[in-house]
Order: structure tokens, then sequence, then C-alpha cells
């Protein structure tokens, strides 16, 4: 996954030095309109965690001392990954968090990886503007069988993409979305699930992405 594409730069950041205070950090995320920004060392290169607008209002309403720095709140310390991080690394990172701090490969602040940016990554992996019919097969797991289903489709249409959902959830169960061309047509998708249902392979549900796209808009 190619980081450095989807992240923004420190450059495009607003963010707070250790020693600012947590009065003058709310006043920056008030004026940002961020709920939380990241917190730097003096040198503006070491990333220190996250300031949370919602924990300074807390600490100033329980009588805290706003004249405290930023670190006393400091938060999400160890949440971050490097330019290189593997896809799955970042996934099971950035969780609930709005964004993922990024660390370049001198252990330098890089810039972050928004939530919504990598939900919109795996949007695109659906292929949505090039599909037409999202297939879910299911089968029980043997060894092969994603090379099977594929094979079966390809015989009568292309593969935009696939994904595979449950590995590791279910001993028996395995289910593997596949996304067909935007030209697909009705009589051939009712032939690649009459083929696949033919080989033991269930589909379990479709999708029509062309439709599905005129009920959001």
């Amino acid at each position: 996954m190619l980081i450095k594409q989807v992240c923004i730069r420190k450059r495009d950041l607003t963010t707070v030095d250790e020693i600012c205070t947590l009065e003058n950090a709310l006043d920056i995320l008030e004026e940002s309109g961020y709920r939380c920004v990241p917190i730097l060392d003096e040198s503006g290169k070491i990333f220190r965690g996250n300031i949370y607008k919602m924990h300074i209002y807390r600490h100033k309403a329980n009588g805290g001392d706003m004249q405290l720095p930023v670190t006393h709140l400091l938060k999400n310390a160890t949440k971050f990954i490097y330019l290189n991080s593997s896809f799955f690394k970042i996934f099971f990172t950035i969780k609930e968090l709005p964004y993922i701090a990024v660390l370049d490969e001198n252990n330098y602040f890089y810039g972050i990886l928004t939530h919504s940016k990598l939900l919109n990554i795996l949007a695109q992996s659906w292929n949505v503007k090039e599909g037409r019919y999202v297939i879910t097969v299911a089968s029980i797991g043997r060894r092969g069988d994603l090379a099977a289903i594929s094979k079966i489709i390809s015989k009568h249409s292309a593969i935009t993409s696939c994904i595979t959902l449950d590995v590791g959830q279910d001993e028996f169960i395995r289910r593997m979305l596949f996304t067909l061309p935007a030209d697909t047509d009705e009589a051939t998708l009712n032939t690649v699930i009459e083929q696949l249902e033919r080989k033991d392979y269930k589909v379990v549900e479709v999708e029509d992405l062309q439709k599905a796209s005129e009920l959001n808009n």
C-alpha cells in the first residue's frame, strides 16, 4: 500500500508542540474545527501523541489547571504506522481513531492517514464504478475453492475484483465476493450462478451496484 499517496503531509496539518498549554491547544482546536490534533516535540519531528478537544473540556469542567502542557492529556502515543507498513497493520491499528500518525524511516512524523481515507480505499477495492453485480459465493473452505470458483466465473465473465470474508471466523464457511464488470447483463449473471451452483458453490447474495448507486443518489 503506497501510504505516501494517500496520507496528509505534516506541512498541511494543524499540530501543537509538546510545550503548548491546554488553554492554547483548546484555542487551536476550536479555530481549526478538529476534534483532535497531533502533538509533536519542540523540533517538530517526533510524534508524541494526540490531544482531544473533549478531554481538555472535561479537564476544564473539573477545575483542572489549563496552563499545564498538552502532554498532561496526551493520548494514542503508541498508535502510529510507518510509510512501508502493510495494509493489515494499518487496518488493525487505526480501528476507531479519526486518523493514525505516519512515521518515516527515521521515525520522524510524516503525516496522518485518516479513517475516511482508509474507508475510501476499501470502497475502491469493490470497483463500484467499474462493476455491475457483486455475487457472494459460499464454500466450505476447501483448498482450491477460490481458484475453482474464479475459473467457473471467468468462462462467462471477467472479474473486476474479489474479496474474501470470514477467514478465521467460521471453520466451515467461507464467503467470496466477486464483482462482475459494468457491462454484465442479467443473462450472463444467471449463467454464472447456475454454473457455480451446479458445482455445489452456493450463491448466497447478489447485489446490483447500479441500482444501489441510483438509490444512494
